[in-house]
This record gives C-alpha cells, sequence and structure tokens, in this order.
C-alpha cells in the first residue's frame, strides 16, 4: 500500500478530509480545501467541474485512482471525490503523489 492511502486514511481519521461532490465544492469555494482528488473512474463530466472548480479557486487537483480504492483508503464505501482540509496532509499527500503511477493529472 502506497504512502498516499496510508496519509489519506490518517488525514480521515484527524477529521481533515471531507468527502462527496458538494461538500467539496463548498470547500473549494470557501478555501478550505488544499487538494482536491477526483477519482480516475469518474465521469468526464465530473473531472471537467472540479478540473474548473479547482482551476478558477487555485486549489491543487489530482485525478487518479479508481473510486473503489478511494473509499477503501478512508474506511468508507466508494469514493469519487476527495478533499484534503490541512495544509500539513497537503504537503505530505502531494510530495508523495509526485512519485506515483497511479495518479495520472495533478494541477
Amino acid at each position: 500500500m502506497s504512502k498516499v492511502k496510508s496519509y489519506l486514511g490518517l488525514a480521515m481519521r484527524a477529521g481533515k478530509l471531507i468527502t462527496g461532490d458538494e461538500i467539496v465544492l463548498k470547500a473549494v469555494r470557501a478555501g478550505g480545501a488544499h487538494l482536491v482528488i477526483v477519482a480516475g473512474d469518474a465521469s468526464e463530466n465530473t473531472k471537467k467541474k472540479f478540473r474548473d472548480k479547482c482551476h478558477t479557486y487555485n486549489v491543487p487537483l489530482a485525478i487518479g485512482f479508481d473510486r473503489g480504492t478511494l473509499g477503501e483508503c478512508i474506511g468508507k464505501a466508494e469514493r469519487v471525490v476527495l478533499a484534503v482540509t490541512d495544509p500539513g496532509f497537503f504537503r505530505m499527500i502531494s510530495k508523495e503523489m509526485l512519485i506515483l503511477s497511479e495518479v495520472e493529472y495533478i494541477e
């Protein structure tokens, strides 16, 4: 299991990770999201929506893994979108993501 996956689980247990379309969009708009992760198997519409919103609000976006893996990382059912709300976890996770082949897009 990669470090990114364990860091995501750790962030979830620490209460520094949110999940769900509307909640994540609200956090992006409010400046509370430091990193958004969208599942690689999400619909093109969902990817575009988060790509555009994150670009507008200057929030780093990663597209990778699949919905099953994202859910598994945080101990929940399948998840399409997650947001890290803590700058410390953001630094840890983004540093590891740069070396992962499972993440296809990082902005």
